[in-house]
């Protein structure tokens, strides 16, 4: 079954996640909603990042960066497909050495939620 990653579109569905539950760690911030709409085959999940990371081109690196993650979390561990996920990425996540502590932290924070 091949997973498709949707991202949030309206204004409306990023207030009501920024409503919802919140996990913190050092790397980022996963703000997630139960959906009301279940659709097993997508993942709907935004990645975001501030302007105070830096330049585009460093946002962009921090925004591939978790994507990555987030399709190897799908394909190794179950992550729940009824919810909807907003990642905020931290100035942390931009360090290339702690690529391997992020996926850590990432396992765990989506295990957290199952």
């Amino acid at each position: 079954m091949k997973t498709k990653i949707i991202a949030l579109k309206n204004n409306e569905d990023f207030k009501s996640l920024l409503k919802g539950r919140k996990l913190s760690n050092k790397y980022f911030v996963m703000f997630y909603k139960k959906l009301i709409k279940k659709n097993s085959k997508n993942l709907n999940i935004s990645i975001v990042a501030k302007k105070k990371l830096g330049n585009a081109v460093k946002r962009n690196f921090c925004k591939r960066r978790i994507k990555n993650l987030v399709n190897e979390a799908v394909k190794k561990i179950s992550v729940n497909f009824n919810y909807s996920y907003l990642i905020l990425a931290k100035d942390n996540a931009l360090k290339k050495h702690s690529f391997e502590d992020l996926k850590k932290t990432m396992f765990a924070e989506f295990n957290k939620l199952r």
